[in-house]
C-alpha cells in the first residue's frame, strides 16, 4: 500500500529529524523521501514539516499527525504478521544476525517453522561487515545488520527492522551526576573503533565534547555490558531492543541528549530466490 509506504517514511522523517537521516532508515534515496513528503503533504492538504536549512521538524499539523501514522503503521504491520501464507512454504535458508539481533532472529524462525515444517532455516552470528559479504557473495540468503551511512544498495535491498538509540551505561552503584561529568570522571570501556558501532560511540563522545579515561577495548557489547554490570567501568553503547538493561538491578541507563540511533535491518540480495520467505520472516521479527 503507498499510503502506508509514504506513512512509514514520514515517520522515519519526523524521528530523525532530516531527509538525508530519514533515507537511510528506509533505504531510499534522500530525493525519493522529499518526493514523498511532498506526496504525503498534498494528500493530507497542509504542509507537515517546517524546514531549517537540511534539518526538519514537525509543525503543529505534523504533530497532530504523528500518533495516527504509528497507530495506521502499526495495525497494518499486525495485519501482515497474522496473513497466513498463500501454502506451504519449504526449502532450506542460510541466514545470519548480529550478536545482539540472534535471539529476535531464532524466535521468529522457529515460529515460522512450526507452520511450514518443510523449511530448513540454518542461523549463524557475525559481524556486519562478515554478513554483508557473505549475503552479496551468496552464502547467505538474508541477514539482520547494522545498515550504516552509505551501505551499498544497488544489489541489497535494505528492510529496516528497528532502531537503537545511543545511550550511556553505567553501573547501579555509580554516583549520579550528568552524562559528561560521568564520562569525564569513571574508567571508560569502548566499543571496537574500527565497527560502524564504535565509530558512532566516537561521534557520540564527539558530540557531548568529551574525551574519557579510556581503560579498555572490545569488540562484542555483551562482554562490554558484563564489565560494566560488574562494577569496572561505564559505556556508550547502542540501546539494545533486547537488552533489558532498565530492569536489571546492577545497571542503570542515562539517555543522552540529542543522541543517534543504530539502525538495525534485515538485508537481502535484489535478485532474490527466496524473497517470499524472507519477506515472511521479517513479519515474524517486526511481531515478536
Amino acid at each position: 500500500m503507498s499510503s502506508i509506504r509514504l506513512l512509514r517514511t514520514f515517520l522515519a522523517a519526523a524521528h530523525e529529524g532530516s531527509f538525508a537521516a530519514a533515507a537511510q532508515r528506509v533505504a531510499l534515496t534522500q530525493a525519493a523521501v522529499g518526493q514523498q513528503m511532498r506526496a504525503l503533504e498534498a494528500d493530507m492538504r497542509r504542509p507537515l514539516f517546517e524546514r531549517q536549512g537540511k534539518a526538519v521538524v514537525l509543525n503543529d499539523a505534523g504533530r497532530e499527525l504523528l500518533p495516527q501514522a504509528r497507530q495506521m503503521v502499526a495495525l497494518y504491520d499486525q495485519m501482515q504478521a497474522s496473513a497466513p501464507a498463500a501454502g506451504p512454504m519449504s526449502g532450506t535458508l542460510n541466514l545470519g544476525a548480529v550478536v545482539s539481533a540472534v535471539r529476535p532472529l531464532v524466535e521468529a524462525t522457529l515460529a515460522l517453522k512450526s507452520r511450514h515444517p518443510g523449511l530448513e532455516l540454518h542461523v549463524l552470528a557475525a559481524k556486519s561487515m562478515e554478513l554483508l559479504a557473505q549475503v552479496t557473495s551468496g552464502a547467505l540468503d538474508a541477514a539482520i545488520s547494522v545498515k550504516e551511512r552509505g551501505t551499498p544498495t544497488a544489489t541489497l535491498a535494505w528492510t529496516p527492522l528497528y532502531a537503537e538509540p545511543m545511550v550511556l551505561l553505567v553501573g547501579r552503584n555509580m554516583p549520579e551526576a550528568v552524562p559528561r561529568a560521568l564520562l569525564r570522571s569513571q574508567p571508560f570501556i569502548r566499543f571496537d573503533r574500527s565497527q560502524h558501532t564504535g565509530q558512532m560511540v566516537e561521534r557520540t563522545l564527539r558530540r557531548l565534547r568529551v574525551t574519557p579515561p579510556e581503560i579498555l577495548e572490545l569488540n562484542t557489547i555483551e562482554s562490554i555490558v558484563e564489565l560494566v554490570r560488574s562494577g569496572l567501568g561505564l559505556s556508550v553503547l547502542p540501546r539494545l531492543r533486547d537488552g533489558r538493561w532498565a530492569a536489571d538491578p546492577r545497571l542503570r541507563v542515562v539517555e543522552l541528549p540529542q543522541a543517534e540511533s543504530r539502525q538495525i535491518a534485515l538485508v537481502q540480495r535484489r535478485e532474490s530466490r527466496s524473497a517470499a520467505v524472507v519477506a515472511a520472516l521479517v513479519r515474524e521479527i517486526k511481531a515478536l
